[in-house]
């Protein structure tokens, strides 16, 4: 399950790994600040961040230092959250990693086990539009293993900007909207934050993409730029079976609409209310077309029921 995760283009960035930590001390040098190194340049909220190199022994625990505290809203688990930021490691004085340059923040679910253990227990409980530095050991980072470019047993330190923070509602709300081609799958209307029930037809399917509300509310449209929270039930039509759903880990998916690569999920939501329930078919052109794609066989037409829960 959860095959849909691997239609998205991703930064380097932040595969979960290990467990728990805490504050920690450290002194301060002309490149060191609060146990952390220091920001040489470009430290106000916004603004891409030099690192200097760290010094010493680096933190044995999570270190937290708040740069300048935002006034928004205290971030929690379950909050999506949009941030901005730079990594480095501590004996480095080259970052390998941000968002600044992309001019594309980074969207998160706080709780959901998808980001590294260091940015789970740092960015919560910080206040919206705050700039955090945060210095992560091994065991709370990408431990023994490494990552990518990220040496193995390295200590990170993140600049991180808190852009935004949602509460993600448990399901789609709204209106109900008929449900009368008997020629196109029905989903179920419950909002009870579990999966609704996806029946296909036993007919052919449409030749062209289908994208139609079973709850419409009233929230703002769905831009191309917009990254959705959604949660999904996705079937092939030819036999109805499900080969993906975020049901089955109570885990909705982020999906920055920009990097979704599977076209007829992405033209589907786009134009529909935040906060609704959407079916959406797409033939073999809008989907994978004549390429097997993760089990899902050559020339499948797809079908979805989304609650398109919010957006940051």
């Amino acid at each position: 399950m959860r095959r849909l995760a691997g239609l998205l283009v991703v930064p380097l960035l932040l595969l979960s790994t290990a467990a728990c930590g805490s504050d920690d001390k450290g002194s301060d040098s002309a490149s060191m600040k609060n146990g952390l190194p220091a920001i040489t340049a470009g430290e106000k909220f916004g603004e891409k961040p030099t690192l200097a190199k760290g010094e010493g022994d680096p933190p044995k625990e999570l270190k937290v230092n708040v740069i300048s505290e935002g006034k928004g809203a205290v971030t929690k688990k379950g909050d999506a959250l949009q941030v901005n930021y730079l990594g480095q490691e501590w004996d480095e004085t080259t970052p390998f990693d941000n968002s600044f340059d992309r001019g594309e923040p980074f969207s998160l679910t706080l709780g959901e086990g998808r980001v590294i253990q260091g940015w789970e227990k740092g960015l919560e409980g910080q206040k919206v539009g705050s700039r955090i530095e945060i210095g992560i050991p091994p065991e709370l980072g990408y431990g023994a293993q490494g990552q990518g470019d990220i040496k193995p047993n390295a200590t990170l330190v993140f600049v991180v900007d808190i852009l935004k923070s949602v509460t993600v509602p448990k399901s789609a709300t709204g209106t109900e909207v008929a449900q009368e081609n008997k020629d196109l799958p029905k989903v179920g209307t419950n909002t009870d934050g579990k999966a609704p029930s996806l029946t296909v037809p036993k007919t052919d399917p449409p030749t062209k993409l289908v994208s139609n509300y079973v709850l419409e509310s009233k929230g703002e449209v769905v831009k191309a730029t917009d990254t959705v929270i959604v949660n999904y039930v996705a079937a092939l039509w030819k036999d109805g079976k499900v080969f993906d759903s975020t049901y089955t880990t109570g885990k909705p998916a982020n999906f920055p609409l920009a990097n979704l690569t599977l076209k007829g999920l992405k033209d589907g939501l786009v134009g529909k209310k935040v906060g609704s329930r959407v079916l959406i078919v797409a033939p073999p052109s809008e989907a994978f077309g004549d390429k097997e794609q993760q089990g899902i066989p050559k020339n499948s037409t797809l079908v979805f029921a989304v609650d398109i829960l919010t957006k940051v």
